[in-house]
């Protein structure tokens, strides 16, 4: 049954995904249908950090962004990275229950490529907007990214929000009211995307999903995400993998060519 779609974005997501595969997506249409009221605990989506003329030194491998709470994240910076050149970068956001150095599979090929890696740590064990609403994740984001943006001269132009899971749930939820600071978002087995206003420019967008995934149904992103984005009007490149809950690496090859060789 093809479902009905309705005209507003806000509502276009939600009954596009309802209609669509309601028997996958009941418990999230659930949680992201309910109303939400500005309350002292939640922010806007907005991230203000922008990529500048660095003030400090950029240090070279792998250094802990440090917190008093205990969750930070880590920067990393090649070796091969110089001031007067722009560097690629890419944040990278862990999954449910993760840590930063989960990433750690991305120093080799980041090395390679000459692109700088930040991975930040949720506040809590999962980003806030997967529990509901923005809120100090995002805070905590733009410190981090200030963080980088002093130390490291990033090209403008080759930004990317990343993340697997839950993180990449909510790099396709939070990259479209940031379009004007990242050119692309990438989410490796995503659950859902629920952006909120404001909705600001077209980053390009890669998915992937794994046929058997047993955590996140594929048909999320094949018959629910990806088309959601590409009938918003985004360029979608849509990776399906014979496997699971996974990042194979021939997978991640592909979303970092992809990244490099596209234009913004």
């Amino acid at each position: 049954m093809t479902p009905t779609i309705a005209n507003e974005d806000v509502l276009t997501r939600r009954n596009f995904l309802a209609a669509g595969i309601p028997m996958l997506w009941s418990p999230l249409v659930e949680a992201i249908s309910r109303t939400q009221i500005l309350s002292p605990q939640q922010k806007d989506p907005r991230l203000t950090a922008r990529p500048g003329r660095p003030t400090i030194p950029a240090p070279r491998g792998a250094v802990t962004v440090e917190t008093d709470k205990g969750r930070g994240g880590i920067l990393y910076v090649p070796d091969q990275y110089q001031p007067t050149r722009p560097a690629p970068l890419i944040v990278a956001l862990h999954g449910g229950g993760g840590r930063a150095r989960s990433w750690e599979r991305l120093y080799e090929p980041c090395e390679k490529h000459g692109i700088v890696l930040l991975a930040p740590e949720s506040r809590g064990r999962t980003w806030d907007a997967i529990q509901g609403m923005f809120g100090s994740d995002v805070i905590f984001l733009d410190s981090a990214l200030q963080y980088v943006f002093s130390r490291c001269a990033i090209d403008p132009e080759k930004i990317a929000l990343a993340g697997f899971s839950d993180g990449a749930s909510y790099a396709l939820s939070l990259g479209p009211s940031n379009g004007d600071l990242f050119t692309r978002l990438i989410g490796f087995s995503p659950g859902f995307s629920y952006p909120e206003d404001p909705i600001i420019g077209r980053p390009k967008i890669f998915i992937s999903h794994g046929t058997e995934d047993r955590v996140l149904p594929v048909a999320l992103s094949r018959d629910g995400i990806a088309p959601m984005f590409d009938m918003d009007g985004y360029t979608i490149h849509y990776e399906e993998f014979t496997g699971g809950h996974e990042m194979p690496p021939e997978v991640v090859a592909k979303a970092l060519d992809w990244f490099l060789e596209s234009e913004p």
